[in-house]
C-alpha cells in the first residue's frame, strides 16, 4: 500500500525586543505566544512513536529564550529554559536552521547573508547542542537560487521553498513536482529543494481539520506512490495556534486526528524531511524562481509585502547604502590589529545594520519602518565616528560573532 509521508513545519519568529515589549503593554498576549511555543513539546511527548515536526527559531526568538533576564520575568507562566531543553528532543522535533533576524533574505544584500546564516548556526548549535542541522528555512520563505552556494558551504543538505516559485526542468507531472525532493543548480553547486505545498499550508493555517485535509490530497496526488507532503505555517500567530483549549487549537483540531489516522490505518506517516530523502531519494531537477510566501492578499513573487512602499523602498535603499559603506570601511583596509573597543563597536554596528534588516520591519507598512531607521541611525554614526580608521577582518567571513572571525 502507497504511504503519505507529511512532513510539517512550523516558523516561530519574534522581531527583537518583541516580547519584552508585550510583556509590559499587553502581558496576556506575550503569555499566549510563550504557552503557543511550550506546547508543542508537551503535546508530541506522549506521541513520540510517531509525531515528527521541524521547527524554525529565529536567531532574535532564541536570543530573548535564552536571555536569564528574560527566564526569570517570566518564570512562573513559563520554564523558558525547559523549554528550550525539550526542544532537543530528535525524536519529534528537527531543528532547522535559518538567517538570524529574520529578514527576507533576497531583498538585503548579498555580502550580508552569510552573517545571518553564521550567526544563526552559532546560537543554534549552542543552545540545541549539535554541530550540524539538514535543513534550511529562509524566514518569509523568501528565497532566490544564488543562496545555494552560501547555505551549501554553511552544511545544509536541503532548504523548503514555497510550492507557487518552482518550476519543472526535467519532465514530471504537477504532483510529482509538489510532492517530490528535487535538486536546483547555481553555478554549479547543487541542493535539494523540498517544496512546500501553499495552498495545503494556507488550509490547515486557517484552522482546517484533519479530515478536511485527507480530502483535499485526493484530487492532488494523482496516484503518486510514496509522495512526500510538506506542510508549513506559522506556529504561533492566531487563536488557531494560541487557544489553550487542546480540542480547539492546532494540535488537538488538526495534528490528533493525523496522528490517530497514522496510528489506525497507516496511510499517513509523519517524518523527518531527511528520513524520507535516505528512503526515496530525489526526483528529478527544478528552477526556484525568487519570490517568497504569500501573506494576506500578497502572493509573494514581487515582495510588495516588504517592499512596496515608499518608506518601505527607501528603508531597504539606506540598508544598501549602509552595509556597502560598512564593507568598504573593512575591506579595503589594511591588514593591522586594533583595539578591543573600536573592533566591538564595529561589530556592534553591523550588528544594528543586521537588525535593521528584519522582516518585521517592512512588513507592517509604514508603521516599524522607523524601527529599522533606528538602527541604521546607530550604525551610521559609527561608521562616521571610525571612517578614518582601518578594521582588521576576514573578508570572506564578514562580521560575524566575535569567535568566529580569523586572527
Amino acid at each position: 500500500m502507497s504511504v503519505i509521508y507529511h512532513a510539517l513545519g512550523l516558523n516561530l519568529h519574534q522581531p527583537p525586543g518583541n516580547l519584552w515589549q508585550l510583556l509590559e503593554t499587553s502581558p496576556e498576549e506575550a503569555k499566549s505566544i510563550l504557552f503557543a511555543y511550550d506546547r508543542i513539546a508537551r503535546f508530541l511527548w506522549s506521541h513520540e512513536d510517531l509525531a515528527r515536526v521541524h521547527l524554525s527559531l529565529s536567531g532574535s526568538l532564541l536570543e530573548t529564550l535564552s536571555d536569564p533576564q528574560f527566564q526569570k520575568a517570566v518564570y512562573g507562566t513559563v520554564d523558558c529554559g525547559s523549554m528550550l531543553w525539550h526542544l532537543q528532543n530528535r525524536q519529534i522535533i528537527d531543528i532547522l536552521g535559518t538567517a538570524f533576524y529574520h529578514p527576507v533574505l533576497p531583498l538585503i544584500p548579498r555580502e550580508d547573508w552569510r552573517a545571518h546564516v553564521f550567526n544563526w548556526k552559532k546560537l543554534g548549535g549552542h543552545l540545541f547542542w549539535r554541530d550540524e542541522f539538514s535543513g534550511f528555512w529562509p524566514p518569509e520563505l523568501g528565497f532566490t537560487m544564488e543562496l545555494i552556494p552560501l547555505l551549501k558551504a554553511a552544511g545544509y543538505s536541503y532548504v523548503i521553498v514555497d510550492s507557487e516559485h518552482v518550476e519543472p526542468v526535467t519532465s514530471m507531472t504537477d504532483a510529482e513536482r509538489r510532492y517530490r525532493p528535487h535538486l536546483a543548480r547555481h553555478d554549479g553547486i547543487e541542493m535539494v529543494v523540498i517544496v512546500r505545498d501553499r495552498e495545503l499550508s494556507n488550509e490547515i493555517a486557517n484552522g482546517g481539520c484533519y479530515g478536511s485535509f485527507l480530502a483535499g490530497l485526493e484530487h492532488r496526488l494523482d496516484g503518486l506512490v510514496n509522495p512526500l507532503v510538506t506542510t508549513c505555517t506559522d506556529g504561533e500567530n492566531g487563536a488557531w495556534y494560541r487557544n489553550t483549549n487542546t480540542r480547539e487549537n492546532f494540535w488537538g483540531g488538526f495534528y490528533q486526528g493525523l496522528l490517530e489516522d497514522a496510528r489506525d490505518t497507516g496511510r499517513i506517516r509523519p517524518v523527518f524531511i531527511p528520513n524520507y530523502i535516505r528512503e526515496h531519494g530525489v526526483f528529478g531537477e527544478v528552477t526556484v524562481h525568487t519570490g517568497a510566501w504569500n501573506t494576506e492578499w500578497h502572493d509573494g513573487k514581487d515582495f510588495s509585502q516588504w517592499a512596496g512602499g515608499e518608506l518601505q523602498a527607501k528603508a531597504l535603499e539606506r540598508i544598501r547604502k549602509v552595509s556597502l559603506s560598512m564593507q568598504s570601511a573593512t575591506k579595503d583596509a589594511p591588514q593591522r590589529e586594533i583595539g578591543d573597543q573600536e573592533e566591538q563597536s564595529m561589530y556592534l554596528a553591523y550588528q544594528r545594520l543586521l537588525r535593521a534588516e528584519t522582516s518585521c520591519n517592512f512588513y507592517w507598512g509604514d508603521t516599524w519602518v522607523e524601527r529599522a531607521n533606528r538602527d541604521l541611525d546607530e550604525a551610521e554614526s559609527t561608521l562616521a565616528r571610525y571612517q578614518a580608521k582601518k578594521y582588521l577582518m576576514d573578508t570572506d567571513a564578514g562580521w560575524l560573532l566575535p569567535d568566529q572571525r580569523v586572527s
